[in-house]
């Protein structure tokens, strides 16, 4: 029974893994997505198995409590909710990360066309959930609870962390295990959120420990930032259908976006044998949740997206030159079909 339960928190990570990619609208050109077709595929990547690993030993109890998948995003919801400036943020749990990160941050910046003034890149520690004024922000915001009913709530999760020691107070990998691309919105008592991009510890280090600790960094945060291309060209936006098409589309095309940069002689400059590890870490994040309106591309599509975006800054005849986003999202759609035949 306690590996039943495993597994199921296991699959409550994956369907809330860069959960990023929520709300999704079509392309101005209205494509015509090609169905979800279900394919021979490996449903528990690397970087799960590691986090299962984190999991072995719990309690039933703790196992159970966790299996809601609200219980992995507390702690991205508070850096979207509370941190207002890239300035003083650390990656990683003692900081690792952060120089690599804020690099490529700016790297990024001066890349795409886009207006990435307004975009708050944040770090989201498990240390957070400690803070009972961020996490009864959180409930009012995301939630729409009443101050009692926040206060009530907050109580609640304090209570666990000290009836689980299994949580670590929160700084288990299981609270962090995300990264989010968070679109400008509006809520209730915070008001307006601005553009973010927050990245949990956990996720960089899984991929620290399976050997990727050098390059996965850069891939996921040029893989978020293509949230925010698509934020801004209207292919992504809050408050439309999800589908497990348009979902699949909007993720590899991310994937795409990640590799011309990291590709790009203007980018990231990375020689083939690193863009093909980056593809690694991507098929890491991929899932065969077929019928899910969150679905991410299977890992062998994921791959497929990484090398499209690879050729199309290989294959140019001017190296120099990047295409606009918009350009880009054109090519991406015309060659969607071939990508996730396989």
């Amino acid at each position: 029974m306690k590996r039943i339960n495993l597994f199921a928190v296991i699959f409550t990570v994956s369907f809330v893994l860069l959960f990023s990619c929520k709300e999704i609208m079509d392309h101005p050109v209205n494509p015509d997505l090609p169905e979800v077709i279900p394919t021979p595929c490996e449903g528990i990547s690397p970087s799960n198995l590691w986090l299962l690993k984190q999991i072995s030993g719990w309690s039933k109890g703790a196992i159970s409590i966790l299996s809601n998948e609200e219980a992995a995003k507390m702690a991205i919801f508070v850096a979207i909710f509370t941190e207002e400036d890239s300035e003083n943020q650390y990656y990683g749990v003692k900081g690792e990360y952060t120089a690599q990160l804020k690099r490529t941050f700016k790297d990024l910046q001066g890349f795409w066309d886009i207006n990435s003034d307004n975009i708050i890149m944040a770090a989201a520690h498990g240390s957070m959930l400690q803070d009972r004024d961020k996490v009864i922000k959180v409930y009012q915001a995301e939630y729409g609870y009443s101050v009692e009913k926040a206060n009530k709530y907050a109580d609640s999760l304090a209570t666990l962390f000290k009836t689980y020691p299994e949580y670590l107070n929160g700084n288990h990998p299981f609270f962090t295990f995300n990264a989010y691309a968070h679109q400008q919105k509006n809520y209730p008592v915070v008001g307006q959120v601005k553009d973010k991009i927050v990245f949990g510890d956990a996720l960089l280090q899984s991929f620290d420990v399976l050997g990727y600790g050098d390059i996965a960094p850069q891939a996921i945060l040029a893989h978020e930032y293509a949230h925010h291309i698509q934020y801004d060209l209207g292919i992504k936006d809050y408050g439309i259908p999800l589908t497990s098409a348009g979902n699949r589309r909007t993720e590899l095309m991310a994937d795409a976006y990640a590799a011309y940069f990291v590709s790009h002689s203007r980018g990231a400059a990375m020689e083939l044998k690193s863009v093909q590890r980056v593809a690694e870490v991507f098929s890491n994040l991929g899932d065969c949740d077929f019928e899910s309106e969150l679905h991410h591309g299977t890992p062998i599509q994921r791959k497929a997206a990484t090398e499209w975006g690879y050729n199309l800054a290989n294959n140019a005849n001017n190296k120099g030159h990047i295409i606009s986003s918009q350009e880009f999202a054109v090519l991406f759609d015309a060659d969607l079909k071939n990508i996730v035949k396989n």
